[in-house]
């Protein structure tokens, strides 16, 4: 693969190494009912989320007095099988998580549910999201006594939460909600810590999170897909700044006053992330997608022959392109899902192959007909680029290259891993001059409006940063931010520790 100076990068291609990529996936459950089987579920619940990360998975189960965990990188069939799961039997509270790094390296160290101790206090943690105040937060820790061994902002929320544990006796969801106030940005949580399950959610909402309920409890999901695969039943979304603390005596519901807090739901759920069949705020993603080819072919028609999509992530704009402009859908190109998955390297030849190793044209389909391809976003162009040749050489007469989201001009400090501005082929050329690089027929864009109209959610309650440089919050961080800074005198802190954090 060739980047825009002309060199060769070493990695094997992938179709979604240019997408940004979500941070993790959380998924807890408190039943005495299905005590000795929560590992089980908790596992096909990461299966389900395994898209929001691939990096990490972990599992922790609790009878309330002790917990046991495995959490190791790699993906959730890698990191578990049947005997691993046997081991984590027993106990009536269960976290999961999967894991994609934003804050922090892609180490065992940052794999997540995180753990700490003290005392009567124990604490497994799983977060979805970024902190735009992790220097601050940690300075303030750092002073009040504990030391970190992982670079992750996940750490920072244990911590916070056990420093209020330990400063007063208070409720759980009193002590949480007095954490909250000192953490800025992104964070959708599951927690662990006694008897109780706890998910709360930061006052502008970025990252989704729902409750469901199972046989003698409940289930907390980041998305609704988790909750369908174990059969569990929805019952809402855990709503922004709010504290949901999950016990013997039931469900109870505290809230955080942030009047300046606006509602900012990642819109990218709708777009990228989310599986197609999960709900969030109250609509399903496939519906939002669809539309978001209707609105797109309204926008910006084509006088072509057929409408093919990128697999997998632009076959519901695609149909809907097709559907409203009346252009037939075809499966023009076919996805190979298991080269990533391979332990054996490719040749530098092979590597020259490019996009040929996970996509691969059907010339029946696309040889002398004019292509509309759809794809859900464009962040580098490498891979666009790349994909119009192959359709080109192919047969296609025209490429007429269709984004079902607005160009990406800026960065997210919310739990998505994306480019700097310089990296942002939107944020340094005209659409033209994209096209040009591309060299499509013809590209546009969705725009803003049109992207949101498809979600069905108000304008004022999304996230748009990334698209139209409107940030929610102030304050950044970057991924690396806690790197080398581990230890309590900063210097990183060597081995593979359980805790994230202690306390002095």
């Amino acid at each position: 693969m060739v980047d825009p100076a002309g060199s060769v990068t070493s990695e094997i291609p992938d179709i979604t190494d240019e997408k940004p990529k979500e941070e993790c996936g959380v998924f807890g459950i408190r039943s005495r009912e299905l005590a000795g089987e929560l590992a089980q579920r908790v596992y096909f619940g990461l299966y389900a989320l395994q898209h929001r990360g691939q990096e990490a998975a972990g599992i922790a189960v609790s009878d309330g007095e002790s917990t046991l965990a495995m959490r190791d990188t790699g993906l959730v069939s890698r990191v578990f099988d049947e005997s691993r799961l046997r081991s984590l039997e027993g106990g009536h509270l269960a976290l999961g998580h999967v894991r994609y790094s934003t804050t922090g390296s892609a180490s065992w160290e940052n794999s997540q549910p995180e753990f700490l101790g003290r005392g009567e206090n124990n604490v497994a943690l799983a977060h979805n999201g970024n902190l735009v105040n992790v220097a601050g937060l940690r300075s303030w820790l750092v002073a009040e006594g504990f030391e970190f061994r992982s670079s992750s902002d996940t750490a920072l929320i244990a911590a916070s939460v056990m420093r209020e544990l330990e400063r007063e006796t208070l409720p759980v969801g009193e002590a949480v909600r007095l954490a909250m106030r000192r953490m800025e940005g992104a964070y959708s949580v599951g927690m662990v810590i006694g008897e109780k399950l706890v998910a709360f959610r930061d006052p502008h909402g970025f990252r989704p999170l729902c409750l469901g309920r199972v046989e003698g409890g409940y289930v907390v999901s980041s998305e609704t897909c988790g909750l369908d695969i174990i059969g569990a039943e929805f019952v809402r979304d855990v709503e922004p700044g709010e504290i949901l603390v999950v016990d013997d005596e039931g469900l109870t519901s505290y809230r955080v006053e942030a009047p300046e807090s606006r509602h900012a739901l990642c819109v990218f759920e709708y777009v990228y992330f989310a599986r197609p069949d999960s709900h969030i705020a109250g609509r399903e993603v496939a519906g939002s997608r669809e539309r978001m080819g209707e609105i797109l072919a309204e926008e910006s028609p084509a006088e072509a022959d057929v409408v093919i999509p990128v697999p997998d992530s632009g076959i519901p704009a695609a149909a809907g392109y097709s559907k409203r402009s009346g252009i037939p859908f075809a499966e023009g190109l076919i996805k190979n899902r298991y080269v990533g998955r391979t332990f054996i390297q490719p040749t530098e030849g092979m590597r020259q192959l490019g996009l040929r190793l996970k996509l691969n044209p059907l010339p029946s389909v696309i040889q002398g007909q004019r292509v509309v391809v759809i794809d859900d976003s464009i962040v580098r162009g490498n891979t666009s680029r790349k994909l119009v040749e192959l359709l080109f050489e192919a047969g296609a007469r025209e490429v007429h290259f269709r984004v079902s989201s607005p160009p990406v001009i800026g960065p997210c400090y919310y739990g998505i891993d994306m480019d700097t501005p310089d990296q942002l082929v939107g944020a340094n050329y005209s659409v033209e001059e994209i096209r040009a690089q591309l060299g499509a027929t013809s590209l546009a864009y969705l725009s803003t409006d049109g992207m949101v109209a498809a979600t069905r959610q108000e304008k004022g309650r999304l996230c748009r940063a990334c698209f139209d440089g409107e940030y929610p919050t102030g304050g950044s961080s970057s991924k690396h931010a806690l790197e080398g800074v581990a230890g309590a005198s900063g210097a990183p802190v060597s081995g593979a520790p359980v805790s994230g954090a202690v306390r002095r």
